[in-house]
């Protein structure tokens, strides 16, 4: 869906897409998610985009939900009618909940580039991102107890996740903005830099990959890392790890691989993802509520 508050550019392999509300700390909207959505349908259907990287306009990441409305925001009335709740309807769910979800199922990589505040929906949106490089003058904050909320887009299963269920806690339940050297102490992000260099950091990186990497053994080995998070022993892992090597085996990407690396030359990986992921792909079966 088009809109102008979300912008997206690909070049050099790279799709950057950009929070555009520059004047309202590119404060979240259903429209922004709505976009947002379509922006990573067609990174995944195009095959010259090898990876994604999400950042701000302006001096803010996302500030949150757009509080414009005041408290009617979250109220469901408006949505569903007054009366009993029916959870199962498709209006019910939580907005960034439906992103974070989209997210999680990416088969590119994706970095988020951290160019300022990033608080509510703004945070939760970076935690099933692969790599999260921040600015030095970021600031986060998961603030939902201060409204009279729970956490939202899936943050309760991510966050303990990335930083361990004590400093989740204490980030949930204070509900306070921290500065991006506590989130980097934390785990939260990866790395820190100056303003002026964010950008190009994360583009650097992105670069390593584009050039480096065999797109389809990407995709893969990111679903695979991800979904194993949730696995209840290393067997399932071994099992799937198993199945996909023998799969890749035969496949002209490692035939390249392997002569790239013994003739001392960069890779030319033919494989794209739109056609020649495995048979075994995919190996789970989605909830239905997706």
């Amino acid at each position: 869906m088009a809109s102008d508050e979300v912008l997206y550019d690909i070049a050099d392999g790279v799709m950057t897409i950009t929070l555009n509300r520059p004047d309202k700390l590119n404060a979240f909207t259903p429209a922004m998610r709505d976009a947002m959505i379509a922006a990573f349908d067609n990174a995944d259907a195009d095959d010259a985009v090898r990876v994604v990287i999400v950042t701000g306009a302006g001096r803010g990441f996302c500030a949150g939900a757009d509080l414009s409305q005041g408290a009617s925001r979250f109220d469901v009335s408006a949505r569903l009618g007054d009366g009993e709740i029916d959870y199962s309807r498709e209006e019910a769910r939580d907005s960034g909940g439906q992103l974070a979800l989209r997210i999680f199922a990416s088969l590119k990589l994706i970095i988020g580039a951290v160019n300022g505040p990033a608080v509510g929906v703004g945070a939760t949106m970076l935690l099933p991102m692969d790599i999260r490089l921040a600015s030095t003058a970021a600031r986060f904050g998961f603030p939902f107890t201060r409204r009279g909320l729970v956490p939202e887009a899936c943050s309760t299963w991510f966050l303990p996740r990335a930083v361990g269920m004590q400093r989740a806690m204490e980030w949930v339940a204070t509900g306070r903005v921290f500065p991006a050297e506590e989130a980097l102490a934390s785990g939260l992000v990866r790395s820190l830099h100056a303003p002026d260099d964010l950008l190009s950091a994360a583009r650097a990186l992105a670069a390593e990959v584009v050039r480096e990497a065999a797109p389809v053994s990407v995709a893969l080995s990111r679903q695979l890392m991800w979904r194993m998070l949730g696995a209840d022993h290393p067997m399932q892992a071994h099992q799937q790890e198993s199945r996909l090597l023998l799969d890749r085996g035969r496949s002209a990407d490692v035939r390249e691989g392997v002569a790239s690396f013994l003739e001392k030359r960069p890779p030319h990986f033919a494989g794209q993802v739109s056609q020649d992921m495995p048979p075994t792909y995919p190996w789970w079966s989605e909830p239905a509520y997706r």
